[in-house]
């Protein structure tokens, strides 16, 4: 690489982090937005995983939509970026083996990523390979923040004296 392009690049990353910053927190807030207005079917989209008890799914499946609004509202105003970019990679790996972990049981359920979930009815298909793809590819985003948290119109821009 040039070294003249370096100070660029490095003028570059704030930018960067802050389109990837606000991109995962819309998708945690999207996320967790449709299924907190009905809790009934985010435990049954979770049960649908076949993973667990039934009373272990509603929990989870109660907690996740405010979990997912909660760590969309950090990242979007920037506070604790790196923690809050930490438990996001930690819930999309966990989020990706699930979709593994039906795929390779051979389950034909939604993974209710976007959606009410369950299973799939009147002739769909699963759709495993691009859920994990997409899921992929925001965890490359929360590594994004991982790896470079420093980002613009952040709290913790204002907090450390960056403008």
């Amino acid at each position: 690489m040039d070294l003249t392009q370096q100070p660029r690049l490095a003028a570059a990353w704030p930018w960067i982090s802050t389109l990837a910053r606000l991109g995962l927190a819309a998708v945690f807030l999207i996320a967790g937005g449709l299924k907190v207005t009905d809790l009934a079917a985010s435990a049954r989209a979770v049960n649908a995983y076949d993973l667990m008890s039934y009373d272990t799914a509603k929990v989870i499946g109660a907690v996740q939509p405010f979990l997912e609004i909660a760590l969309g509202l950090l990242l979007l105003i920037g506070i604790a970026t790196r923690l809050s970019a930490a438990i996001a990679a930690v819930l999309l790996v966990i989020f990706i083996a699930g979709i593994i972990s039906a795929w390779a049981r051979g389950l034909q359920i939604d993974c209710g990523c976007f959606s009410k979930g369950g299973e799939l009815t009147g002739g769909r298909t699963a759709q495993y390979g691009l859920d994990i793809a997409r899921d992929v590819g925001f965890l490359a985003l929360a590594g994004i923040l991982l790896w470079k948290p420093k980002s613009k119109f952040s709290v913790d821009g204002l907090l450390m004296g960056d403008r």
